[in-house]
């Protein structure tokens, strides 16, 4: 191989390598019906940036929800994009920032595997997708499974 292909490789691999956010323990709780359903994971991107999307071939519908407390009253929203500050962990768990799943194409079993495809800002403003398959937990499950 010659030097010039070697070296062109190498920078695709280091780009690719450097656009990549650590996601730890995916997970989406199982369903009894085929409306809808949370994804639960946590992220850490190395450089920062944002989660602007995530899609799923197996929901009509994705989107990165926040819950909060207002007025006494649990509320859930669509967020625009989640900061994801260098270095540090963002949970997405039950009860606060998550993946809403909803227009199901068939209901979730326990045990089975969903495709999900984060797409995510980095800091220079260059736009990558990471590829996340996560695994369905059953519908009491609300806290990642201990290792």
């Amino acid at each position: 191989m010659n030097k010039l292909f070697l070296s062109a490789l190498l920078a695709l691999s280091v780009n690719a390598w450097a656009q990549s956010v650590e996601v730890k323990d995916p997970w989406v709780r199982a369903t009894v019906s085929a409306t809808g359903t949370g994804a639960f994971m946590q992220l850490r991107s190395a450089e920062g940036g944002q989660l602007l999307e995530v899609r799923s071939p197996v929901a009509g519908v994705a989107e990165v929800h926040e819950m909060a407390m207002v007025n006494n009253v649990m509320k859930m929203r669509a967020v625009d994009q989640l900061p994801l500050p260098a270095g540090q962990l963002v949970d997405l768990k039950p009860g606060g920032f998550h993946v809403m799943l909803m227009d199901l194409q068939a209901p979730l079993k326990a045990g089975e595997t969903v495709p999900l495809t984060l797409v995510i800002e980095g800091k220079d403003g260059k736009r990558f997708t990471q590829d996340v398959r996560a695994t369905v937990r059953p519908l009491n499950a609300t806290l990642p499974q201990q290792h």
